[in-house]
């Protein structure tokens, strides 16, 4: 390739991993198991898997059956993420495996040259991850404060009924 499409590679490719590394930044800063190095990987792999392609002269049907791969693998290491507790509503991994997806997508958008929208995709993920996740504890605290204090309603009102 001469030099301005191996600029054009690498611009692709670079975007791809650090804004799978602005993913993944907030969730290594959150202690999650996929972090900022899996993100990056996941997005670069997203976009090498689409650039590829484009290179050989495959055609746009073709690019996208390797899209729906990639949209299928990666659904299938975020699904590894998921672990599920003894109760209903105890499911943990959730959020780390729409990341793991969105930050293929980014990946994939950045490989095709939609640079524009893989940025907004991050930023507007980013936001959703570092902006919504302190909103979303609260909300789970204060759901989890309900249930506590129905349970005890129904262990007095049985007391009472009892006593």
């Amino acid at each position: 390739p001469d030099i301005a499409e191996a600029i054009r590679l690498s611009v692709r490719l670079v975007l791809a991993a650090v804004l799978g590394g602005l993913l993944g930044y907030d969730r290594e800063r959150a202690g999650k198991s996929a972090g900022l190095r899996t993100h990056m990987l996941v997005s670069l792999g997203s976009a090498l898997f689409v650039l590829i392609p484009q290179q050989a002269g495959m055609s746009e049907a073709d690019i996208s059956r390797v899209i729906q791969g990639v949209v299928a693998g990666v659904g299938f290491l975020g699904a590894g993420a998921i672990v599920k507790g003894s109760r209903e509503a105890d499911v943990h991994g959730l959020t780390t495996a729409a990341g793991i997806w969105l930050t293929a997508a980014v990946g994939i958008a950045a490989g095709l040259g939609r640079e524009a929208s893989a940025i907004l995709g991050a930023v507007l993920a980013f936001l959703i991850l570092s902006t919504f996740g302190g909103l979303s504890h609260w909300m789970k605290s204060d759901r989890t404060k309900k249930e506590h204090h129905s349970e005890t309603t129904d262990e007095e009102k049985s007391r009472n009924a009892s006593g």
